[in-house]
């Protein structure tokens, strides 16, 4: 039989994830339908792209960007098109073509309990990231979960609507629901961070905002355009983002919208977040 032209058509079959995995990507988080993956268009620590397994496309939700496999390819190794297509071809017999998923059961994070942090590996874990224990304990808990036949346990924060973000030294989880997490106190002013870490180190490094401001844990930067009716009602907004180019973006999004933000991020300059320096200089 004669082989069948390798064109842009049939180019468009092949798997995103296995093209992931053959780059060196691998997902933070996967179910039946998709998989959530750091961007590998720059450094991140809340995965922000995302591979539809349905459609076979992705979307990097902190550029406003997507495409399929050949856009891709074409931006990840720098190619144009034909020269994606010649090295897809080249592929073709280590990659999968994609076809639409079967249906099986969807693995999801079940919550078995929740207590007070007092496992060691956890408590070593706050350690290297330089959180006081007594600090965390107020806040953070101490989740064991399953996946599956597979137990697990991390730290857990908690978000508005019950959800959990989960973190220990190997990984990261998600306990549906996502949401973002709120602290508050009060305080005419909030600052807004990115995740669980950012939150604890923002406690060390700048104890003075937290006392002085609520705080929005976003948990992905994806929220931070969806949470209009709780950033208005602040009279002043600080902005503690990542040192990256989605944290550029959305602190430049929430300045353009609000003339009360201030982008507060020259306290951990040179460091790609609050915790980073922390993990370098301690508290001030």
């Amino acid at each position: 039989m004669k082989e069948k032209r390798f064109n842009c058509e049939r180019a468009r079959t092949v798997g995103i994830v296995e093209t992931m995995a053959k780059l060196g990507h691998f997902p933070v988080r996967e179910t039946e339908k998709e998989a959530w993956f750091l961007s590998p268009f720059r450094s991140e620590t809340q995965a922000s792209f995302k591979v539809s397994k349905t459609l076979n496309r992705w979307y990097d939700h902190g550029e406003g960007l997507g495409g399929n496999i050949i856009d891709l390819v074409c931006r990840l190794k720098s190619f144009g098109v034909g020269e994606t297509l010649t090295w897809l071809q080249g592929q073709t017999s280590s990659f999968s073509f994609h076809q639409p998923p079967s249906v099986v059961r969807e693995k999801k994070i079940s919550i078995d309990a929740i207590r007070p942090i007092s496992h060691v590996a956890l408590i070593d874990y706050l350690q290297k990231r330089r959180i006081p224990l007594t600090l965390a304990y107020g806040y953070i808990k101490q989740v064991h979960f399953g996946i599956g036949k597979k137990s697990f346990f991390a730290l857990g924060l908690q978000n508005k609507i019950g959800g959990w973000e989960l973190r220990n030294c190997f990984q990261k989880y998600c306990a549906s629901p996502k949401a973002i997490t709120i602290i508050e106190n009060n305080n005419p002013s909030l600052t807004v961070v990115e995740g669980m870490f950012d939150f604890l180190s923002l406690l060390v490094i700048r104890p003075k905002w937290f006392t002085e401001s609520d705080v929005l844990v976003l948990n992905s930067l994806a929220f931070a355009t969806k949470v209009n009716s709780i950033l208005k009602k602040y009279s002043g907004l600080n902005l503690a983002l990542d040192n990256d180019s989605a944290g550029d973006k959305i602190t430049q999004y929430l300045i353009g919208l609000y003339p009360k933000a201030t982008d507060r991020r020259n306290c951990y300059a040179g460091f790609k977040d609050i915790n980073e320096k922390l993990m370098h200089h301690g508290r001030e």
